[in-house]
């Protein structure tokens, strides 16, 4: 990665951002609210202490930077994971059923069989696409992206059946036990998982950079047809991986969210995760440990809007014209750089004329 591309990158983030908060404040302005008190509330809720920033900014980034590096691991290889917040939901559920069946048991096994399960439930959330997309040909937009209906409704059915809490009056599941939930950090509500999501970026660092197999993704996401047929690469399998393995860093991240934060299972568990974590992911231009800092300012805005909501009496769903801002700059910088790319490369050089 050249010098040049760096500050490219670097300017493309910071445009997205100041452009998304000048915005934000433009529009409260004209709605009548008082733009610098909610700027002010927005950047205490989630800088102004450690408390602040440990127990709101980085505990609401620890789903974003797991779910933004599953997706960033499939459009590594060209595929589009919309429905982590559908994996994120049957991942919570798995969570949940584990942690109630293993109270009994030490935290260290306890949470092992949390995490595990878990993953691999996000992952088995991600068979149907995978094999409607090898054998059928079916987007996996599409198919991804309906199966978060049916995870939503599938948490309404537990909530209200099989994981009903044991009084049977409110729709969400009995807390797990103590030995079944992430130890945090003394004097914070950030949980374990938050070191879960620092190894993950590096893991997924070394396995798309380091690896043949990561090498074989990323072919697979220059040319399908090419790195069959010049590398000898079986695209549909490489891409199958790719999407299983996303489906279960967000069905990870749901089960780190029961056993660290909720604690239970509920309807609206997630606020968008699923969808932020695309975000997240594009504003870091897929690279995992820039996911790792993309997920923090996610977690800021995240965290500020509850903030806002409280101190200024702004909906907190304001903030998602910043997050819709920078996807917006994103997608029309990633756009302007490949249309200099393509002038570069038809516009013959001096030397040649």
């Amino acid at each position: 990665m050249t010098l040049t591309r760096l500050h490219w990158s670097a300017l493309v983030v910071a445009s997205a951002f100041s452009a998304g908060i000048a915005i934000l404040a433009l529009g409260l302005w004209a709605s009548g609210y008082d733009a610098p008190q909610a700027l002010t509330a927005l950047w205490n809720g989630a800088f102004g202490s450690w408390y602040a920033f440990t127990s709101a900014t980085l505990l609401r980034a620890v789903p974003l930077i797991i779910i933004g590096l599953g997706f960033a691991l499939a459009l590594q290889g060209g595929a589009l994971n919309i429905g982590a917040e559908g994996q994120f939901y049957v991942g919570a559920i798995a969570a949940t059923w584990v942690g109630l069946e293993v109270g009994h048991w030490p935290l260290v096994p306890a949470i092992g069989a949390i995490v595990s399960v878990a993953t691999i439930a996000g992952a088995l959330w991600m068979v149907v696409p995978v094999w409607l997309k090898l054998r059928f040909g079916v987007i996996e937009v599409i198919s991804t992206l309906l199966l978060n209906f049916v995870a939503e409704a599938l948490v309404s059915l537990m909530v209200q059946g099989p994981l009903q809490e044991s009084t049977g009056v409110f729709p969400q599941s009995n807390l797990i036990p103590l030995s079944a939930r992430l130890p945090i950090l003394p004097g914070t509500r950030l949980h374990l998982g938050f070191l879960f999501a620092l190894a993950l970026s590096v893991v997924v660092w070394y396995v798309v950079t380091r690896t043949v197999w990561g090498f074989r993704l990323r072919a697979v996401g220059a040319s399908p047809r090419a790195a069959e047929i010049s590398g000898r690469i079986k695209s549909g399998r490489v891409l199958g991986t790719a999407l299983l393995w996303s489906g279960a860093l967000a069905g990870l991240a749901g089960g780190l969210e029961v056993s660290g934060v909720s604690y239970a299972l509920y309807q609206n568990l997630s606020p968008g995760y699923g969808f932020t974590g695309i975000a997240v992911a594009l504003l870091a231009r897929l690279r995992p440990i820039g996911i790792v800092f993309t997920g923090i300012l996610f977690g800021a805005l995240e965290a500020g809007a509850g903030a806002m909501q409280r101190d200024a009496g702004i909906p907190s769903v304001a903030v998602y014209v910043v997050e819709a801002v920078v996807i917006l700059v994103i997608v029309l910088a990633d756009s302007r750089l490949r249309h200099l790319g393509r002038s570069t490369v038809s516009r013959p050089s001096p030397a040649a004329a």
